[in-house]
């Protein structure tokens, strides 16, 4: 059996100004910084510690995986967060109702079925091909809500709406499938 901690990515500037990011990228906020350490203080106190570590492209999961853990690292572009199209730097306000489905692709953007697809087959690659007991991935907020839906009828832990900054979702990974067992999400409050 292998175990899986799926991260989102620290606070970046454009989550404090409420922009929709998707492939686009923007920098860690210093509370981005902060988020990323507390994690890795949490994991640390845990006794949990990695055989291996992957993260997205994008500089705000490459940045948090730094701050996370010393490993070597690879990067992968499938793990990117949904592709939103031209909706990408604008604000949130414009985002329509849940569950987007296809709403993105008429802007250049995928579709809920696509990120969904892309994002479970890429984790599941990487943990098929790998020999690691322990491996952390960084990733984004909507691939980690799609990369859940996925898996949801095999999890006995259920998740919030949101997905916080730097909140841990702990995987375990047997019979060809993933099971959310545990969900870290940390009280940032005392660095607010």
């Amino acid at each position: 059996m292998t175990t899986l901690y799926l991260v989102r990515h620290g606070q970046t500037l454009f989550n404090a100004q409420h922009k929709i990011q998707g492939f686009c990228d923007s920098p860690l906020t210093e509370l981005g910084i902060k988020q990323a350490k507390m994690a890795r203080a949490h994991l640390e106190k845990e006794g949990i510690q990695f055989d291996e570590a992957y993260t997205s492209t994008s500089e705000r999961a490459i940045d948090t995986l730094e701050l996370l853990t010393d490993l070597p690292y690879e990067r992968i572009k499938d793990l990117r967060e949904w592709n939103f199209g031209s909706y990408e730097g604008e604000g949130e306000h414009l985002n329509p109702p849940l569950p987007y489905k296809d709403y993105f692709v008429q802007f250049g953007g995928e579709s809920q079925e696509e990120v969904e697809a892309r994002i479970s087959s890429t984790i599941k690659k990487i943990i098929e091909k790998s020999h690691a007991k322990n491996s952390l991935i960084v990733s984004h907020g909507a691939a980690i809500a799609n990369f859940y839906r996925h898996w949801e009828h095999t999890s006995p832990v259920k998740k919030n709406v949101k997905i916080p900054n730097c909140s841990l979702f702990k995987y375990t990974y047997s019979d060809n499938q993933f099971s959310l067992e545990d969900i870290i999400e940390h009280d940032f409050s005392s660095i607010l």
